[in-house]
């Protein structure tokens, strides 16, 4: 006899037979948290792995520009390429040209327009790549509580049926409630990993953008030296 209890209660324990037995409220919030963790992890690796490879081939590209002679020749060959660190450099190029085409050069203002296209340049390029953090933030933050109403939504249902049967023994109360909170841990398995992802990503790009400010002062440093050769 209690070989079969055993194999009864590791059979309630099961997650498909707890979303089955589950009231169709509880069932759609679980399949809505679901979707929220595939969606999450989707985004997790895809990210990832997007942001380590632009932060590889801009390394690539900093080095080869500050080993290069020539700008120009330099911007004809590797400032089509789409990484952040191209753009950046297109950017602060563009502008260099189009302040110092004529003749008469506004030394400080030439200044203040490098600055401003490359740091516009910079904060374009981060807002492509963190338009994805905020589902994260979203899903870390949302998550647990719909977990939640789906537990309290499985109590109810619980109390529902103890009152209907007139019995407070476990096997009218046990189903309910293990329902009741498998949604929650559903809730916690989608936020748990968004909030670590969201951290982890956020910094990962706060070091590409500081990455890239850098570049973007050393830049601007090597055009201003420029600019007092300039009569």
């Amino acid at each position: 006899m209690g070989g079969l209890d055993l194999t009864a209660n590791e059979s309630l324990m099961n997650p498909m037979t707890l979303f089955l037995q589950a009231d169709i409220v509880v069932q759609v919030v679980m399949v809505g948290l679901l979707l929220a963790s595939i969606w999450t992890w989707a985004i997790i690796i895809g990210h990832t792995l997007k942001v380590g490879r632009l932060r590889k081939k801009s390394e690539r590209f900093e080095r080869d520009f500050w080993r290069s002679d020539d700008i120009d020749r330099f911007y004809e060959t590797r400032a089509g390429e789409d990484i952040p660190a191209a753009k950046v450099f297109s950017a602060g190029l563009s502008e260099w040209r189009h302040s110092t085409k004529n003749g008469e050069i506004d030394r400080n203002g030439t200044r203040q327009r490098l600055s401003t296209s490359m740091g516009a340049s910079i904060a374009a390029e981060m807002d492509k790549l963190s338009d994805r953090l905020n589902i994260l933030a979203t899903v870390g933050s949302v998550a647990p509580f719909v977990g939640l109403f789906g537990t309290v939504w499985g109590i109810m249902r619980a109390f529902t049926d103890i009152a209907g049967q007139s019995s407070t023994s476990l096997d009218v109360v046990a189903p309910g409630i293990a329902e009741a909170l498998f949604a929650t841990a559903l809730g916690l398995f989608a936020a748990i990993p968004a909030v670590i992802a969201y951290n982890r990503l956020t910094h990962g790009l706060n070091r590409l953008e500081a990455r890239l400010t850098r570049f973007a002062d050393g830049f601007h440093a090597t055009l201003s030296r420029e600019l007092e050769k300039e009569k």
